[in-house]
């Protein structure tokens, strides 16, 4: 009988033994989940804080080229609006000094015109043409 108790206790130890497997079996199983959901929560938490920083990076990059870009057109627009007026004033110089051309033939003419005395005789009539170009005036002596 001894026997028969010595055999019962051992298999009381091994059922006893099975029992501390499986439990320890679980436990080592409920730890690895719980390190491993752990582990996906640290790694979505790093994944989302990159995610955050690459789209602050993207805004800031866009910013920056939006600004490049006006300050790009600014620049143009200056560069063409200083030309533009570069070129009136050309326009104008020009107009200008054919317009004094014109007006010292007619002092010559008229200086001339005094010299004759012939007042009588004929009248002067001017038209006066302005174009992009040039300036025409033409005199006409009409005698009535």
């Amino acid at each position: 009988m001894e026997r028969m108790k010595a055999i019962r206790e051992q298999m009381d130890l091994g059922s006893e033994n099975k029992s501390l497997k499986k439990k320890t079996k679980a436990a080592t199983e409920i730890q690895a989940w719980w390190r491993g959901t752990l582990v996906r929560r640290t790694l979505l938490h790093a994944a989302l804080r990159a995610w955050i920083i690459q789209r602050w990076w993207r805004q800031t990059l866009g910013n920056l080229l939006q600004k490049k870009r006006r300050e790009a057109l600014v620049t143009y627009a200056n560069t063409v609006r200083a030309v533009v007026k570069i070129q009136s004033l050309v326009r104008m110089w020009r107009i200008h000094w054919r317009y004094c051309q014109v007006l010292n033939a007619i002092r010559v003419i008229q200086c001339h015109w005094e010299c004759q005395n012939c007042y009588t005789c004929a009248l002067l009539r001017g038209h006066c043409v302005v174009t992009a170009t040039h300036l025409q005036f033409h005199i006409e002596i009409i005698n009535p």
